[in-house]
Parts: C-alpha cells; structure tokens; sequence
C-alpha cells in the first residue's frame, strides 16, 4: 500500500509540475508549434476552430471573411473560421487583462492590427512570434527586406506579424463641382479658401484626421526623412508651428467654420453624400470606387494624390501569445498570404485594397491576372500611386502631433 501510495503522489506532482510553476503557483507557458514543420502545422489545424479578431466596420470585408475565405479554408483545410468584429484598442485591452491574470489559453487565435497598438502588444509580450518565416507563401511572395514588412509604423515587427495588406491615402472629391483640384497642401488652404464651407476633415486622434495632419506636417517639413529615425521631440517642435498656422488659417473657411469637426471618416462620407462638403478623404485608394458601385458616392467622384506624395502603409495579422489554437492560426494567416486569396481580395466585389504580395514574385499568370483587375472608376492606376508613395513616420511622432492640435488648433 506504501508503494502505491508513493506512485499516486508522484503522478499528482508531476501532473502538477506540468501545469503549475511550483514557486509562483502560476500556470507554466503552453507549449507552441513554432518549431513544428509546415506539414506537422497544417495537421494539427485539421478539424479545429479559428477565432479570428478584427476590426467589422467595412460589410465588404466582413463578406470577404465570412462569404469568400471561410468556406475555403473550410474546404482545403478543415478549418472552421469564425470572425468577431471588434476595434484592435478592445482586443488589444483584453490581452493586457489577460496577461496581467496569467491566463494561458485565451480566446483570440488571430487578430488584425498595425501601428501603436501593434506596438504595445509587442512591448507588453502580449504576442506568439516570430513566427512568420513559418508561413510558406510569406516566404515565396513576400518582400521579406521591404522596410513596410519589416517596420509597422517606424516599430520593427521581426517576424511578429505578416502583412495583409497595404492602403494609401488619396483625397476624393466631386469632379461636377470641383474642376481642378489642389495637388498641395498649400493649393488645398487656397481652394478652402475660396469655396467656404465646402472642406473638412475629421478631429485628431481620429485615424484619418490624425493622417490628414500629418501631410501637413510632410509639405512644411525640411527633413521629411528625420522622422523615419528615432522620435526626436525637438525636431517636430521645431517645425510644427507652421503646421498649426496652416492649419489655422484653413480653420474659419471649413464645413461650419471649424467650429465643429467631424468625429470620424464615416461622418465625414456622409457630410459628402449629403453634398455638404465636396471632397473626403481616406487610407484606402480603392474606397471611392466601392462607394460608386454601391450608389452611395455619385458617379462624379473621383480621387487625387498630392504632388509630394500621400502616405502609405501596411496593415498586419499577428497571433496572441495564448492563442488556443496558433496551429489553426499559422494556417490561416499562410492561406491569406496566398495569390489567390490576395487577387480575390483586391477586386471590388469585396474590399477592392492593394495585395501585400510582391507582384514580380507571382507567376506570370498571377500577374496578368492582377493586371487584368478592375479596381473601378476612380481608383489611381497603381503606376500613380506607387510613385507618389511617402512612408509613416514613427508612433510617438503621431501621438505628439494628436496631442498638439488639439492645444493649438481645438483649442483656438
């Protein structure tokens, strides 16, 4: 009986030792698949349940997820998807409570994010990685040394997140009431100007009225490549009092003589549909054209860039560090890197955006295929938009300008 005694004793510690550091009384990391080959990957995810989280604003991504993807990775792999719709800053909270409380095996498999909030999980160890030369169509398509795969807003990802996507900015207005249409900052602050009322953009730290500034901020700038390198405080000091005054002389000609500011891009596509203001603006190139197709956006609309370029970056997917299923997660990310789901993600029947692949990596099928995409009405040839493509600079440049216009322009 001493003898068996003894056994079930040291089964229950070693069970124990299995799940709990014996010190801090805390559950021990779960083992990932990380070192696991792509084949032993894709077997595991056979049969399980992807959760993914993302931002569910736009009903043509969602329809992408739910009516073009799921069915897929449920035909080749076996894998269930489901989409939970909810903002990166939710997501990102709830990892933090979770982290805090030691919590092992979360909820979230996969989730979309880039920029700050990207940059706080990484910091915060609130992420699975690096995990991205895992991925077989990351490897083969994409432009492993491009600065946009390697850098999420100045922050560098190191194989913490794979690229979905790439958005640029571009201002879009009505061609029946605007002729010609400012291709400068400085052109724009004489066009408001001389049409009152008919211009406005969305209040910092809004994402596209946070973008808007920056052009700014762009076009009055020296050095504009100062601010890709590490957040020096005296040099946009420096230069950010012309930002404010350009700003400020735009101020009393705007949609309601800027005494009021849009809340978000949404308010302000609908000050357009309504013929309130005639130009918006946007991070994504092909948004026009979708809003053509789906008669919300007259058929006049087209888009413009500004001669010095608009701001252009990657939007990521990255993998929670308790996801209960990375296997799925790996395997999901790997089948939206893939040409075709990238191409069907570029036609406007869904989102209409640009791939995150290199194009000279695809077959030379895949490439007449991606040239024969019809993007729509007013979308910018990409030759245009490629060549007037400017980089993010680094986050805390941008929460330092949010934070000043709202002193030196919200404010006055």
């Amino acid at each position: 009986m001493k003898k068996i005694g003894v056994l079930i004793l040291a089964v229950l510690l070693l069970l124990a030792g299995c799940s709990f550091d014996s010190k801090n009384k805390t559950e021990q990391p779960r083992k990932t698949t990380l070192k696991s080959d792509w084949k032993e990957i894709t077997a595991n995810a056979k049969g399980t349940k992807v959760n993914f989280f993302m931002w569910g604003g736009d009903e043509g991504i969602n329809r992408y997820i739910d009516e073009w993807v799921a069915p897929r990775l449920k035909e080749q792999y076996n894998i269930e998807l489901k989409r939970y719709p909810m903002d990166a800053v939710e997501f990102i909270n709830k990892l933090k409570t979770e982290k805090k409380a030691k919590k092992q095996s979360g909820e979230m498999d996969v989730i979309w994010v880039n920029g700050e909030n990207f940059k706080i999980a990484k910091q915060q160890e609130l992420l699975l990685g690096p995990f991205t030369s895992k991925l077989p169509n990351f490897e083969q398509f994409v432009d492993t040394k491009s600065p946009d795969v390697n850098y999420d807003f100045g922050f560098p990802t190191e194989g913490y997140e794979a690229p979905w996507g790439k958005v640029q900015f571009v201002f879009a207005y009505d061609s029946s009431k605007v002729a010609n249409p400012p291709k400068s900052i400085a052109e724009l602050k004489q066009w408001v100007k001389q049409n009152p009322g008919k211009f406005t953009y969305p209040a910092p730290p809004d994402f596209t009225g946070s973008a808007f500034i920056r052009h700014v901020l762009h076009e009055e700038s020296k050095d504009y490549n100062a601010y890709l390198e590490k957040f020096d405080v005296s040099l946009v000091k420096g230069e950010a009092d012309q930002v404010w005054k350009t700003l400020n002389d735009m101020e009393p000609y705007l949609w309601r003589e800027g005494k009021s500011y849009p809340s978000s891009l949404a308010q302000l596509e609908q000050l357009y549909k309504n013929g309130e203001v005639w130009m918006t603006m946007g991070y994504d190139e092909a948004n026009s054209s979708n809003l053509i197709q789906s008669g919300e956006f007259p058929a006049s609309t087209k888009t413009f860039v500004l001669n010095k370029g608009t701001l252009a970056n990657t939007h990521f997917l990255a993998i929670p560090y308790n996801a209960p299923n990375p296997d799925g997660a790996l395997t999901l990310i790997n089948f939206l890197l893939s040409p075709e789901a990238q191409m069907k993600k570029m036609e406007l029947e869904y989102w209409g955006e640009n791939m995150a692949l290199s194009v000279d990596r695809l077959s030379e099928k895949d490439q007449k295929s991606v040239e024969s995409i019809d993007r729509g009405p007013a979308t910018l040839s990409q030759e245009e938009l490629s060549s007037h493509r400017i980089p993010e600079i680094g986050a805390e440049y941008v929460q330092w300008l949010e934070r000043g216009w709202m002193e030196n322009v919200a404010k006055k």
